[in-house]
């Protein structure tokens, strides 16, 4: 027998276009997935790196912050602990009290001269006080006299009145003490140095001052200190090493008892003890023509008492050595563009300005541009020093001088983004509060934080890069039959039903497509469903609210009220059917006999134009003229109450039980809408629904009860008895209690009769 190869043959599969599997794409996914994890954990590295990096910058800022801060204290101690020694070192009392001898020896003997009493003798007397003057050794002649004046006028007022730039009164400090004029004309005139030494005009202050004056010029050398003075117990400065025109000042009185080195002075005999140093804050100071100057004091002990005080000038360079490491900001670590200063309580820099030192020129642009005079940025070009002059106004300074200690991103005192290491100091005398900055440009501080970032950067665009073609062919590959499904979707969602779409590619998208064939046919019965339960809903809604309100309500409208005029209200309970229902057995079949009532009710609305509002068990809440306006509302309203009254005697007849209605009728204004947001109720208020609500809860007794409202507009005479009176916001209210047992058959409405009422 012969086998016939063609019987066994399996048939065909239809030819499927050529595509990637789900599962290709899942594994390629997975590819992504693989890359993206690389890309995560190099964000982490980089959130990582990033934060290492800003530590280290931020914990090289404080580490300067602390060790200059450190080193201020230091240099203050110091500067502290040798005018300690100085103040007990017997060579410097004894030069003090041989200072204020010699000058009270020159005041006795100018005093013994005429012209001593006034200063320069006058015009009629020139000629006898000067040749008694010129006799004298110890005061000056007219000549003499004039030169010093001129000296002050012509010299040193100019100088003090284009350092400060206004108008300077140089004679004020003129001293009207003939012994500080003598010696400002010897020694703050002399062009010699030499002669700050010794004079040589044989005076016994000179030859104290030859054997002191070198002591105590090289203290003031070798500690740095701008000048060195000593003053009596009466304030008057006996000797400086300077020289300057505050050599023999009062501190007491006159221009220089506002000076800092009068505040320190008062400061340190105040305290009437030994060993205590007081510091004072830079403040301009005349006789430096207007530099900021700050003075250390000590008190000076004499045998048995104080009999003086050695002040010296705080030395501004050794802090702005401190501060800037000797001009080598770079090499104590704070790159090219960091550095540290000190702010004083008043705001102002109490050490040289990085800026300033280097680039003088570019400071003075960004000085001007961050609020500096050009006034003030040249002086401080032409000091060299930015003390006393630069405000710095930084959150940096702000919370140092809150006693903070801290670092902040902030502005610099210059503009631009800093980052700033604060802290309040720690100095020898409390009533000096200053607070150290250490700031770095934020693009140095951050710079290799940068530098990480570039190049992490570039090496994950290079991956996205790669990622992304990888991407692109999958791409082109998964969505040619995903865009079947989303044409088909859109068919859809544009309304068309009963949309199919060809199966084909893999078996998975295959199946996907059938699946999504079947959505299709649920789509069009559930939205056939959907139709017909839509038009369920909008009978069910017209039956709770007025079609008005039921179409806004649909179209979306979040509140919905009406107002109108002219409406009749009415409420109504039914008497004794709490008593009846309880004799029912079930709430069930009591709930059944109240719903066939107000059936009987909602026809007899129908009959005579009434709209129902609500109904519950407590009552049935009804309008006329609500919805279609009607002249006759209130008689409708009257006469539905009426019908009411005979459909509950009526079923009270058919059960044996005694049922009867109590109502209250109200006309007037009302308001209408629906209330609440996730169950909407529709309602009805007002003065009118109010009283109507108010008229059959006080009633006592079954009736029908009536404003005096609704007894005006009602034309023709009902049996109304008078029920007294009810308080309402617009006045009293006569009630009015209608009897429908009195009215005759031409009043009654022909729909009334109790066989008529359908129960």
């Amino acid at each position: 027998m012969t086998h016939d190869a063609t019987a066994d043959a399996k048939p065909a599969r239809a030819p499927r276009n050529s595509t990637l599997s789900i599962k290709s794409l899942i594994l390629l996914m997975l590819l992504a997935v693989s890359i993206g994890s690389n890309l995560v954990v190099g964000v982490i590295g980089y959130l990582n790196g990033t934060d290492s990096l800003k530590a280290a910058a931020i914990d090289r800022l404080v580490e300067v912050r602390d060790s200059r801060a450190r080193e201020v204290s230091s240099l203050f101690d110091s500067i502290q602990s040798s005018l300690l020694l100085a103040s007990r070192d017997s060579a410097v009392v004894d030069a003090e009290q041989a200072f204020s001898s010699a000058y009270d020896q020159l005041d006795a003997a100018a005093a013994s001269t005429p012209k001593a009493a006034g200063g320069v003798a006058d015009s009629g007397s020139s000629t006898s006080a000067g040749a008694v003057a010129a006799s004298t050794p110890n005061a000056l002649t007219d000549a003499q006299e004039a030169q010093l004046q001129s000296y002050f006028t012509d010299d040193f007022g100019p100088k003090l009145q284009k350092a400060t730039g206004k108008t300077a009164d140089a004679s004020s400090f003129l001293p009207s003490d003939p012994a500080a004029r003598y010696l400002l004309y010897h020694y703050a005139l002399a062009k010699d140095p030499a002669a700050l030494g010794d004079a040589g005009d044989g005076s016994a202050w000179s030859a104290a001052s030859a054997r002191y004056h070198d002591y105590l010029s090289r203290m003031a050398s070798l500690l740095k200190y701008g000048d060195l003075a000593l003053i009596d117990s009466g304030g008057r400065v006996v000797y400086t090493v300077g020289k300057h025109v505050d050599l023999g000042a009062s501190l007491a009185s006159g221009s220089y008892s506002f000076t800092s080195l009068a505040t320190g002075f008062d400061q340190a005999m105040s305290r009437n003890r030994l060993d205590s140093v007081v510091f004072t804050d830079f403040k301009p100071y005349a006789p430096a023509l207007d530099a900021p100057t700050a003075w250390v004091v000590a008190p000076l002990a004499g045998a048995d008492k104080i009999v003086g005080a050695i002040a010296v000038q705080l030395p501004a360079s050794r802090i702005d050595d401190v501060m800037t490491g000797g001009l080598s900001w770079q090499k104590s670590g704070l790159g090219k563009t960091g550095e540290a200063y000190l702010v004083g309580d008043d705001g102002y820099m109490r050490s040289l300005s990085r800026d300033l030192a280097e680039n003088p020129k570019q400071y003075v642009k960004e000085a001007i541009a961050s609020g500096l005079t050009k006034q003030q940025a040249n002086e401080a070009v032409a000091r060299k020093e930015s003390l006393g002059i630069q405000p710095v106004k930084t959150q940096a300074v702000a919370r140092a001088q809150q006693g903070k200690t801290g670092t902040i991103t902030t502005n610099g005192y210059l503009g631009g983004s800093t980052v700033a290491a604060y802290a309040p100091l720690n100095l020898p005398d409390p009533d000096l509060r200053w607070v150290i900055v250490a700031e770095i440009d934020t693009d140095e501080a951050l710079g290799p934080v940068n530098d990480f970032t570039a190049r992490l950067a570039i090496s994950a665009a290079i991956i996205v890069a790669i990622v992304s073609i990888i991407s692109v062919i999958i791409a082109g590959a998964a969505v040619r039959p995903l865009r079947r499904l989303r044409d088909a979707a859109r068919r859809i969602a544009a309304g068309e039903s009963g949309v199919q779409v060809v199966p084909g590619g893999s078996d998975e998208l295959a199946d996907v497509e059938s699946a999504f064939n079947d959505m299709s046919r649920s789509l069009e019965l559930r939205a056939a469903l959907i139709e017909q339960q839509k038009a369920e809903n909008d009978q069910l809604l017209q039956t709770l609210m007025p079609d008005t309100l039921a179409k806004r309500y649909k179209e979306g409208a979040k509140t919905i009220v009406e107002d109108h005029q002219e409406v009749t209200v009415l409420f109504a309970d039914i008497v004794g059917f709490e008593d009846y229902s309880a004799t029912l057995g079930s709430s069930e079949k009591a709930l059944e006999t109240l719903n066939d009532i107000f059936r009987a009710f909602d026809d007899a609305a129908e009959e005579h134009g009434v709209e129902r509002v609500r109904s519950t068990r407590q009552g049935y809440l009804a309008s006329c003229g609500l919805v279609v306006p009607r002249v006759d509302n209130a008689r409708r309203a009257v006469m539905f109450a009426i019908d009411m009254q005979q459909i509950v005697e009526h079923f009270g007849a058919q059960q044996g039980v005694t049922l009867a209605v109590r109502a209250g009728i109200d006309t007037g204004t009302v308001s209408s809408g629906l209330v609440g947001r996730s169950k909407v109720v529709y309602d009805l208020w007002g003065d009118a629904v109010s009283l109507a609500f108010r008229l059959q809860g006080g009633a006592n007794e079954a009736g029908i009860f009536v404003t005096q409202r609704v007894v005006d507009k009602i034309a023709d005479q009902l049996p109304f008895t008078d029920s007294g009176v009810v308080s309402t916001p617009s006045g009293n209210q006569r009630v009015w209690r209608i009897d429908p047992t009195a009215i005759d058959d031409e009043q009654k409405p022909a729909t009334t009769s109790p066989e008529a009422a359908p129960l």
